[in-house]
């Protein structure tokens, strides 16, 4: 029907398009050596991309589908920017359409139809990394439900037949029923609205693997050192001709030659155009947003929140992601940096206009962010405007006097139409052929054989767990199977096979062994983007890195030294970008004791329950006499991490004030979690019961 060919346009465009695409590497990728080698030998690409994220992934992969020789250089990892760093939506934009209507701004108009026909696509070409959401706006004045409702049904308007699914609206007591954790006060309504979302380094990785299948040669931490440049016979003008580009691994230097460059650097655009030209003026106007991530406990398990109006007239959203909760983000002018650092202020605004929308009886607490990051997003004015103070709110594709094409701004949710805008300028600019592009509809790495029920398949032929099977085909796709191959089998009677990283998490060990298949070169790639634990719980991450170095160590025969050096490279990653510093500063040698006398009584006699001889602090040695009495075990070396988490002079005991700085963290909610005020409450009660005790990792309050 007429409907089904407007709802998927995607769909009918692959099939045209698969049928003269060819894949050169459709069963095994080339390694990262192999491409290397490609990049130095051969004479000369077509087109040699710079930049790996969504936005220079999709250059490559709409360049390559068009027959064009294409190379890709990223000096970091794919998606190691903010690529990685988004809100996991995959959306139109409700308050750019509530701009455009306000304002009568018919080219913001057009930027929310572009990309809800992009949301439309991208949720086609990898339906296991994507999926529709529904969010909710909560509603607090009767007079703002049809000023809402009549907003949000606008945006399933210009979506047309690329709507997800209708929007709807929902009396106090369903919106209750259905997001059970919302402050109840003054709530008159919701409505529901719905949106995409994805596992964003994931697509990113998808795309770039893609291209790599289709025949472009890619390589990760490769650096363009400067720009290749020659005297054009005709004009007597120099012209960009390639890239001097290094291994950053090896340090090796070689040469890139290509007919057009195109500089998709994200936040460093300015960096390439100053290669380019000297004189060249900055475009890029960074801002930080940074996001949290707290406890799947937080929100509904298939459930969005909308905060349309924070107090300072951002919008938080609030989404679960993963079996956990995101929550964010803020807009704050930064320096670019290839490292950004969540700010702790930053932190603690996202957790208060979380407090606003959550009811009294959820304590948002300070102890609950198990991660955190910023992104920079790469803002830009127009350097084809006469104001160039302007902020563009789209994008913007520039093409220099030497010929290097300039694609900087936009969004993720745009990376395709932005990607073809690229090519249309380079193949213009450079007259490079190739006919028109063909990404639309073109499915991605892992999104040809993937179904909804492919999990069952990887239970039954594999004898993986349930959870981790679902795991699996929900970032792998049909590629699932690659994975489960190279899992070993565990000895126990179930699962058959697939050891786990951590036991909370449904990462397992051969996830590393298939990372390196997808030019995972160090342990930070498999932490952040190969696995999302990194962006999910920075405590678990740590956990698992010793495992994760030892078998890369043993894949890319790594030394003694290399293992020691990933090992503390990705250490300070969790500790700076991730938010690890933040949460173990939540308790210093500085914190204050906020307890009332009848608190410090309890807790010192707790403690002395514990310091039987009186000396004024703890050892392992008192714990485990403890445990002991009770008939508990647990591992010497876990419980040195255990007091080693409390012991903030670091002289391997547990004074008696740090105990109840401890104990005054977890009352203000900084701490949560804390295995040893947890420990040390059960032990205390079992001691009074002489009952059996069980002590948890992930812990309840205390």
């Amino acid at each position: 029907s007429l409907f089904q060919l407007e709802r998927f346009p995607a769909r009918l465009a692959y099939v045209a398009a698969e049928g003269e695409l060819k894949q050169p590497f459709k069963d095994e990728l080339p390694t990262r050596q192999a491409q290397l080698s490609t990049l130095q030998d051969t004479e000369e690409f077509d087109v040699l991309v710079v930049g790996g994220g969504a936005t220079g992934s999709g250059c490559a992969l709409d360049a390559v589908t068009r027959n064009l020789k294409t190379a890709l250089v990223e000096r970091n990892d794919f998606s190691s920017g903010t690529s990685s760093r988004s809100t996991k939506l995959i959306h139109g934009g409700v308050r750019y359409l509530q701009k455009a209507i306000m304002k009568l701004d018919y080219e913001q108009y057009m930027m929310v139809k572009e990309a809800l026909h992009e949301r439309s696509n991208l949720l086609d070409i990898a339906p296991h990394l994507s999926a529709p959401l529904p969010i909710m706006l909560p509603v607090y004045k009767w007079w703002q439900l049809p000023y809402y409702w009549a907003g949000i049904k606008m945006y399933d308007l210009v979506a047309g037949g690329q709507c997800l699914k209708s929007s709807y609206v929902l009396s106090k007591n369903k919106a209750l029923e259905l997001f059970p954790m919302l402050k109840k006060d003054k709530l008159v309504g919701a409505i529901v609205y719905y949106d995409g979302q994805h596992n964003d380094a994931r697509m990113n990785l998808a795309i770039a693997l893609t291209a790599a299948r289709h025949g472009a040669a890619i390589a990760n931490y490769t650096e363009v050192v400067h720009l290749l440049k020659k005297t054009d016979a005709g004009t007597g003008k120099e012209k960009v001709c390639g890239a001097r580009c290094r291994d950053v691994i090896t340090g090796n230097e070689f040469d890139v030659r290509a007919k057009c460059v195109i500089n998709a650097t994200g936040p460093f655009t300015d960096s390439l155009r100053k290669m380019d030209d000297g004189k060249n003026t900055n475009i890029c106007q960074p801002s930080a947003g940074v996001h949290i991530v707290i406890p799947g406990y937080y929100s509904p398990d298939n459930m969005g929140l909308l905060d349309p109006a924070t107090s300072d007239g951002r919008v938080i959203f609030f989404l679960p992601w993963e079996k956990m909760t995101i929550a964010g983000t803020t807009d704050t002018p930064t320096d670019i940096t290839a490292h950004p650092i969540p700010r702790e202020e930053d932190i603690n605004f996202i957790l208060n206009e979380v407090r606003n929308y959550l009811s009294p009886d959820v304590e948002v607490r300070r102890g609950d962010v198990l991660a955190a990051w910023s992104g920079i997003r790469p803002l830009v004015t127009d350097p084809n405007s006469k104001d160039t103070q302007s902020i563009c709110r789209n994008h913007i594709v520039n093409v220099s006097d030497s010929g290097l094409v300039t694609i900087a701004g936009g969004k993720w949710t745009t990376y395709r139409s932005m990607a073809e805008e690229t090519l249309d300028a380079a193949v213009a600019a450079h007259r490079l052929g190739g006919g028109p592009s063909k990404t639309v509809g073109l499915v991605l790495e892992g999104g040809q054989d993937w179904s909804p029920t492919l999990y069952i398949r990887l239970v039954q032929d594999y004898g993986l767990e349930n959870e981790v099977a679902q795991h699996l085909a929900a970032t792998y796709g049909g590629k699932a199977f690659d994975v489960a191959k190279m899992a070993r089998v565990t000895g126990k009677r179930w699962p058959i096979v697939g050891n786990r990283l951590v036991s909370e998490f449904p990462y397992i060990e051969s996830e590393v062994r298939y990372a390196v298949k997808e030019y995972a070169c160090t342990a930070i790639d498999v932490i952040a983007r190969r696995t999302r634990l990194g962006f999910l719980n920075v405590q678990a991450a740590d956990e698992a890195l010793p495992r994760i170095v030892d078998i890369m160590g043993k894949m890319l025969d790594w030394s003694d030294k290399k293992r020691t050096e990933e090992l503390e490279a990705a250490k300070k990653f969790l500790y700076l970008e991730m938010g690890y510093r933040s949460r173990s500063e939540q308790l210093t040698g500085t914190t204050e004791i906020t307890l009332d006398t009848q608190e410090v009584a309890k807790y010192t006699n707790r403690f002395h329950k514990f310091d039987k001889d009186s000396k004024g602090f703890i050892t392992t040695v008192d714990v485990q006499r403890v445990l002991q009495n009770i008939s508990v075990q647990i591992d010497e070396n876990a419980l040195h991490e255990i007091l080693n988490e409390v012991d903030l002079n670091k002289n391997g005991q547990v004074e008696l004030n740090e105990f109840l700085q401890l104990m005054s963290a977890v009352k203000k909610g900084q701490v949560s979690d804390s295995r040893l005020a947890i420990l040390m409450k059960t032990a205390e009660e079992s001691l009074d019961l002489r009952g059996p005790v069980t002590v948890d990792r992930s812990g309840g309050g205390v």
